[in-house]
């Protein structure tokens, strides 16, 4: 039964969900703790928040999974639990903390200056550091998740043409940034030396 279910798409898993089978569930958990984790923890720097904010989110998965129409993909679903129990999470961090909010700046992330960076964390670091929280989500639910734009717009809870607009202005925030680095300008540097 158990390799039976792997062969299932993850929408045949959530009807069977739905049906009362624990099992089911259990093998949509394994498919996407990794990937949620991965989500979450690019938010929230703390490992253990990380971790409790996945099993916060499987906990509401399993509880709202009556509520998902099967027809559509299951991943966005997933991700837009998780991405609002971070707000949640933030939102709650933010009445006991003094600290003020991070800065909302554009973040522009072409997949061809990340995938030719040598320190693609450090990549990511920049990102998070320079781009607003949705700008961030929409680029690692496409980059990293490789959803497409009508995955990433119903995770986000926007339109497509709003994902768009986040990922252009995304694009194009994380090149100025990168073309801004040390290393870049020592690479440009030389290139224009030989």
């Amino acid at each position: 039964m158990e390799e039976e279910l792997k062969l299932k798409s993850d929408e045949e898993l959530a009807r069977q969900t739905q049906g009362g089978s624990l099992a089911a569930f259990e093998e949509l958990v394994a498919r996407y703790e990794r990937r949620v984790y991965g989500f979450v923890r690019q938010w929230r720097r703390d490992d253990t928040e990380a971790r409790e904010l996945t099993q916060d989110t499987f906990v509401r998965a399993f509880q709202a999974i009556s509520q998902l129409n099967c027809q559509l993909v299951f991943a966005p679903w997933l991700f837009s639990i998780a991405r609002r129990k971070c707000i949640n999470a933030y939102r709650a961090k933010l009445k006991f903390s003094d600290e003020p909010p991070p800065e909302q700046t554009d973040f522009n992330d072409p997949a061809e200056l990340m995938a030719r960076d040598e320190d693609r964390e450090n990549t990511w670091r920049m990102a998070r550091k320079h781009l607003s929280d949705t700008q961030f989500q929409a680029i690692w639910l496409r980059y990293v998740e490789e959803m497409n734009i009508p995955g990433v717009a119903r995770a986000l809870g926007k339109s497509q043409i709003a994902v768009r607009v986040l990922l252009f202005r995304a694009r194009q925030t994380l090149a100025a940034k990168l073309a801004d680095t040390p290393a870049r300008k020592e690479r440009m540097t030389y290139e224009t030396v030989d």
